[in-house]
């Protein structure tokens, strides 16, 4: 499935670097050979055995080593693999890599290296929050290193934020994104479509620090943006607030609220194709308070709640600038195919991926998707399948589409 691509794993230090060995083992399922650089911070929280056994294949760890130099040197190892993943990257490896310093043998492989680096951050949330990390990471992205998460929750030190490194399968279902986009050339003939696609949960306030939302994580959206851009469709991505690394080649819009997003979508709007893959929460507080509501003993606040804007239906019926495809989500717990036909009409949109997001389903939120692809042709069920085939195989729908659009305008003309 990968065509035997390489993985140069490079594990810092951190206690999440546990979750490397499973990650490895995942690497190997999927037939990707994989070669480890283990820090001496690493090898604090995982033995080079443990990593040997995984990968079946030496552990490099020590710059000046004479048996690794003379067998496989570190200009070597940076250029041997397809694409280097530094998991977990710490603080300090990420300074390292933003600022051209190299006294290690990770940090002297990733400044030699010519390959593409794909970086997982971990560590504690004030770490992560730093202004120096910060400024390091926006280094990093501007050369075009991908970042997968962190991700939101508690930490190991006990306190909780953004920090957590990813799981292994979001890690996985990345660097196969990866590898996707690069097989796949863009294609001149796609240049002149111009897509908008909305991503992620919206947060409506209840006052400065509370807020409603969703357990959106934006991936399904976020992949189907990127797998527009790989084909050579001018992309656009309006997203709520994620933790998800922007998709190369796609303009990236964020915005809180569905009053902001249906804004930026009016704001954009005339394109060819629009797909609202964001969870738009419905009802938003009618006055949310300026400042932090107190808790008040023996009482209980009241919301009032009023409806948030349709965005789908909103597009669906633009008139002049309505999109040539408008393409709706419809995220079900019950009779999910009639709800989501039923949603087709009322919104107006042509196309709706329905799926069903009831409890113990995983897929709010998870890495796959169950989807029942709906037009006015009827429904056709797709197999579970990762977000990011989803993404793909909604896109090749698509170009199908115009495809066909293309052959008949040409037929009436040459009527």
């Amino acid at each position: 499935m990968s065509g035997q691509k390489r993985i140069l794993l490079i594990i810092s230090g951190g206690i999440a670097a546990y979750k490397c060995l499973e990650l490895i083992r995942r690497l190997r399922e999927k037939d990707f050979l994989v070669r480890a650089i283990l820090t001496k911070a690493g090898s604090e929280f995982v033995t080079p055995l443990s990593v040997s056994s995984l990968t079946e294949d030496k552990v490099y760890g020590e710059l000046f080593s004479l048996t690794d130099e003379a067998e496989m040197g570190h200009i070597q190892l940076s250029r041997d693999a397809d694409l280097l993943v530094v998991a977990p990257a710490s603080a300090d490896i990420l300074a390292k890599m933003a600022n051209g310093l190299c006294n290690d043998l990770a940090s002297t492989t990733l400044l030699a290296t010519d390959k593409p680096v794909m970086v997982v951050p971990a560590m504690n949330v004030r770490m992560w929050e730093h202004p120096a990390t910060k400024a390091n990471m926006e280094t990093l992205n501007q050369r075009g290193v991908v970042q997968v998460g962190p991700d939101e929750g508690v930490m190991a030190c006990g306190e909780y934020g953004f920090g957590r490194m990813s799981e292994p399968a979001d890690i996985l279902q990345a660097i196969e994104t990866h590898f996707s986009q690069e097989s796949k050339p863009k294609q001149s003939s796609n240049t002149a479509l111009r897509a908008l696609v909305t991503s992620g949960p919206t947060h409506e306030a209840i006052d400065p620090v509370r807020y409603i939302a969703n357990r959106s994580s934006g991936r399904q959206g976020h992949a189907i943006a990127a797998a527009l851009a790989a084909s050579g469709i001018e992309t656009i991505l309006v997203s709520g607030l994620t933790d998800l690394t922007p998709p190369k080649g796609v303009k990236l819009i964020p915005i809180e609220s569905a009053r902001e997003m249906l804004a930026a979508c009016n704001d954009l709007l005339p394109v060819d194709i629009t797909i609202c893959a964001a969870a738009v929460a419905d009802w938003r507080v009618k006055d949310a308070g300026s400042q932090k509501m107190k808790k008040e003993k023996g009482g209980l606040p009241t919301l009032e709640l009023v409806e948030n804007p349709d965005i789908l239906h909103a597009i669906s019926n633009a008139g002049k600038t309505r999109p040539s495809l408008v393409v709706g989500f419809a995220a079900e717990t019950e009779n999910v195919v009639n709800h989501a036909q039923a949603k087709r009409k009322r919104k107006g949109c042509d196309w709706i991926l329905a799926n069903d997001v009831s409890e113990g389903t995983g897929t709010f939120g998870g890495t796959e998707n169950t989807i029942h692809y709906i037009t006015n042709d009827g429904v056709t069920d797709w197999p579970k399948m990762t977000k990011q085939a989803v993404a793909e195989r909604l896109v090749e729908e698509i170009l199908a589409h115009f495809a066909d659009l293309g052959k008949t305008t040409d037929q009436a003309a040459a009527d």
